[in-house]
């Protein structure tokens, strides 16, 4: 069992370089099974979805190589259609887009039912409406998502989902990519990574009109080449940086970004009182003075991401006044206020609806990382405070986050990660 610890206090200073989007790589890591060619992936991170994908992909048949720290190869020629392990493709959410993969290139598809971090209910309906309104037969049983065409390809038609989802928009792009026909997604999603899909694909030869707006066109091709495509970088992880800068009332530059896709965050910390300066591909941040309560609502891009809301809460926590944060995506995001109120923090929980005091003392815990996005929320907690704060469950924070600790060493914090036997392994030792 790994843990990181850290002695709080200090602020960060310095210049941090952001690694590629996550949620951008994985949607483009799967949609190379479409591909009967090589494609090299730039700038990809390093974090453990990612190298679960490339798990799950090596053993359908799907041959990956490392050029570099951050370059793969791709080659996804003899990939077997329903052949992903059923225990990985349950610990990791994005696993899903092997639906439409798979749809896309064989006229079919089998995966087992997608994992992830639990935040409620995330159903999938919207993506089997989809599949349906393409010409395919979706079955679910024995814990899989069976899905056949009568033809063998997907039909093009128009769609129109009942609520802005992201994974169900890019499922469908890459179901009907291959497919007979024009398809026209309607109430489509806008994420940037929902754009790098698109362009990637378009890349290998598709043809996708309108990705970053709500509606999306794809008119279907017989096939796709290979291709050298750079993965956007994470708008999350700057974001995160972003908020632990302000929280210890830092000083630093973050590199490596599109400033454009984090405007709502930007304008969020401008409001409370940090200094944002935007450059070409930068970011500084920094505090010069007090800082002040706000009100946040989580909503699709362009509005502030639910992938912030954690990290702004923690900010929050320093900050005078009381602050709110209404959480409109999931029901259930809220499993981390429980390690922040174990370091002092006085937080409450109404529904969706996240009541924030600022300025009450907090101290060093031992703390669990509940999450992807609330364990970056505990961490950042933990660097504001003096004393020594242990974190458990770090897997969850490395699911998302490349070299979270030597980033954050080289800012000047004082963290570090051990390695703590399990119980059972002494146990066993013994």
């Amino acid at each position: 069992m790994e843990k990181i610890v850290v002695n709080g206090g200090r602020p960060l200073v310095g210049e941090v370089e952001i690694s590629g989007f996550k949620n951008a790589a994985l949607p483009i890591i799967y949609a190379c099974v479409l591909v009967k060619d090589k494609c090299i992936i730039e700038n990809v991170p390093n974090v453990l979805d990612i190298n679960r994908s490339f798990e799950i992909l090596r053993g359908m048949g799907a041959s990956i190589k490392t050029i570099d720290k951050t370059t793969v190869e791709i080659d996804c020629t003899n990939v077997v259609c329903g052949s992903s392990a059923y225990d990985l493709v349950r610990r990791l959410r994005g696993s899903y887009y092997l639906l439409g993969a798979e749809l896309g290139r064989f006229g079919e598809a089998r995966v087992a039912y997608p994992g992830g971090c639990d935040f409620g209910v995330r159903p999938i309906d919207q993506h089997i409406k989809g599949f349906k309104a393409l010409g395919a037969s979706v079955v679910t049983d024995g814990g899989y998502i069976e899905i056949s065409t009568e033809n063998g390809k997907t039909t093009g038609t128009n769609i129109y989902f009942d609520m802005v989802t992201v994974g169900a928009t890019i499922n469908v792009m890459l179901a009907s990519v291959m497919g007979e026909g024009t398809t026209i997604i309607e109430n489509a999603a806008r994420e940037p990574h929902i754009v790098d899909c698109a362009n990637f694909l378009n890349s290998c030869g598709a043809k996708i009109s309108g990705a970053g707006s709500d509606v999306i066109k794809i008119r279907g091709v017989e096939e796709l080449h290979g291709c050298t495509y750079a993965i956007i970088p994470d708008m999350i992880e700057a974001g995160s940086y972003m908020c632990a800068a302000a929280a210890t009332r830092g000083d630093i530059k973050v590199t490596n970004v599109i400033p454009k896709h984090l405007e709502s965050i930007t304008a969020k910390l401008e409001e409370v009182g940090v200094k944002v300066e935007e450059f070409d591909d930068a970011i500084r941040v920094s505090v010069n003075g007090p800082l002040r309560h706000t009100n946040v609502k989580t909503l699709p891009y362009p509005g502030f991401p639910t992938d912030m809301h954690p990290q702004m809460c923690a900010l929050l926590t320093t900050v005078e006044g009381v602050s709110v944060i209404n959480e409109s995506i999931y029901d259930n995001r809220f499993r981390y206020v429980e390690e922040l109120k174990r370091m002092g923090a006085s937080i409450k929980v109404e529904g969706r609806r996240v009541t924030i005091e600022g300025e009450v003392p907090m101290t060093a815990a031992p703390l669990v990382a509940v999450d992807l996005r609330g364990g970056i929320a505990v961490l950042i907690a933990a660097l504001t405070c003096s004393g020594t704060s242990e974190i458990t469950d770090i897997h969850l924070i490395e699911r998302g986050y490349d070299d979270i600790v030597g980033k954050l060493k080289s800012l000047g914090a004082d963290i570090k990660k051990i390695y703590v036997p399990d119980p059972v392994e002494i146990k066993r030792a013994n």
